[in-house]
């Protein structure tokens, strides 16, 4: 994970600790940070305008003294704030204190923020323990007041680099430039919608420490699962890309059909909608690729199951929170297969979850959102967190789905997923992310794999269409998608066999 890892407050801490000792001094890093963020803020806004950097008691603040510094030294209209005692900052923060000839003025936020045009926020980084309070937080809240350019040093000040939260108040920031490697505060709402373009510097930190450190969190994007993705052979057929199977529920029949559309898409080489013969007609008469197979009695889809070619299970699209969706997937896990549970499935396990989690042993997969999430898991903290406590709990990879989507693994993996457009909000995306899901996981990916993998191609089908998207668009739009893929992956298999 270490080309998309996301470092937690503490385990910046350590990288920081650990450049010290491969000898790269915090007052290089410090200085290394401030000339990231000036020359951001020369590349942004070539000409000089007033500014006003606000500076924090901590570490954070010495790098807005850098910034001043350089500003100033470049021909710029300066005025510094710090929050506090000059004299009493430490070590390198004192350091390029002692570097800054210009006024440092007391933090207020009617007499600073006078006449500013662009505001450097210096003040708390991203390991916040309390929330603001007092001068801090009313000079942030004129800058959101003034709607002034504001550029955040590590993370809007305000703002926790683990979780996202809001603690206390935080600015709209512009540019956001962070060090070494990004947060998952960077991307867990309100903070990514607060960070505005999120720029990460190479301040010296050696690549090597991430090997100690060995983050568990990741930035979701092809680079944590191409090497992975299960792109057909000159060998492959039909029958070895997986055989998906999908229970077709009678209440909403619509449902299935577009997660069978999904797998097939995402390259399932064989999919069936299981069934009531009641319901057979209706996903007969849909498209001729996905079969359908009607299933008479209670143990018909548990016999269906039996064959091994039938290899990946989708159950709760449509199904309706009854004892038939209960018992179905039930059956799915306890047949062994790689399992996605989805919608209703979820929700019919409600009242006992402890059912559902002490029969999961296959690769699993539960894709909930909120409100199926509060049902099934009773957890609280930030979605990171639960999520990764859902996973753990249940045995199961989770997908903890919004537009700030977490994939938790039972082994403390996670991958926080940013690209998904507001344009998903539409009835049945869900049930086209799961059956994106269902396909890869029949093709043999693994179970964190396929659903990080099928929420970043489900993203980027979504944002390639646009406004006026609906659920049916998507899986069109896989084909696009997956060119670009194997393009950067450079698999290119020039023949094979039905």
């Amino acid at each position: 994970m270490t080309d998309t890892a996301l470092l937690s407050v503490e385990e910046m801490y350590q990288a920081d600790a650990a450049a010290a000792r491969a000898g790269v001094p915090g007052l290089a890093l410090m200085e290394a940070a401030g000339t990231a963020i000036f020359r951001e803020i020369r590349e942004r806004w070539p000409t000089p305008r007033a500014t006003v950097v606000l500076c924090g008691p901590g570490n954070n603040g010495g790098d807005g003294f850098v910034v001043a510094r350089l500003l100033r030294e470049a021909g710029w209209p300066v005025r510094l704030a710090l929050l506090g005692d000059r004299a009493k900052l430490k070590g390198d923060a004192a350091v390029n204190a002692g570097r800054w000839a210009g006024d440092v003025l007391p933090l207020d936020a009617a007499a600073i923020l006078d006449g500013c045009e662009l505001v450097i926020d210096a003040l708390f980084g991203a390991g916040l323990t309390r929330p603001l309070d007092g001068p801090a937080k009313a000079v942030i809240e004129a800058i959101n007041q003034r709607r002034l350019a504001c550029v955040a040093v590590d993370v809007p000040s305000g703002i926790h680099g683990d979780t996202g939260q809001i603690m206390g108040a935080a600015p709209q920031a512009t540019v956001t430039v962070t060090f070494f490697r990004a947060k998952p505060g960077h991307f867990l709402r309100p903070g990514r919608d607060l960070a505005g373009t999120l720029v990460v510097a190479d301040i010296g930190i050696p690549e090597a420490v991430l090997a100690d450190i060995a983050s568990k969190i990741a930035f979701n994007g092809p680079a944590l699962w191409l090497e992975r993705y299960p792109w057909p052979s000159f060998e492959s057929n039909k029958y070895t890309r997986g055989h998906a199977v999908i229970a077709g529920g009678s209440e909403m029949t619509g449902a299935a059909r577009l997660a069978a559309r999904g797998a097939r898409r995402i390259g399932a080489g064989l999919v069936t909608i299981a069934t009531s013969p009641e319901s057979f007609p209706i996903y007969a008469a849909d498209l001729p690729g996905t079969l359908v197979k009607p299933l008479a009695g209670r143990g018909g889809f548990r016999e269906f199951l039996t064959d091994p070619r039938r290899n990946a299970v989708l159950v709760g699209p449509g199904a309706g929170v009854n004892e038939i969706t209960h018992r179905r997937a039930l059956a799915a896990l306890a047949a062994g297969k790689a399992t996605v549970l989805d919608a209703d499935a979820l929700t019919v396990f409600a009242k006992k979850p402890a059912t559902l989690f002490e029969v999961i042993d296959a690769p699993c997969v539960l894709t909930p959102h909120e409100g199926e999430f509060a049902r099934l898991f009773k957890l609280d903290g930030d979605r990171l967190t639960r999520a990764r406590a859902a996973a753990r709990q249940s045995g199961a990879v989770v997908v903890l789905k919004g537009s700030d989507t977490v994939i938790a693994a039972p082994d403390g993996r996670a991958a926080i997923d940013a690209a998904a457009p507001p344009e998903l909000a539409t009835g049945g995306s869900g049930d086209v992310l799961a059956g994106f899901i269902l396909g890869l996981l029949a093709q043999g990916m693994d179970a964190f794999g396929a659903a990080c993998a099928a929420t970043w191609i489900h993203g980027s089908a979504a944002t390639d269409f646009g406004p006026g998207l609906i659920a049916e668009d998507l899986p069109d739009r896989v084909p696009g998608v997956l060119r670009r893929l194997r393009t950067a992956a450079g698999n290119f298999p020039q023949q094979g066999s039905e």
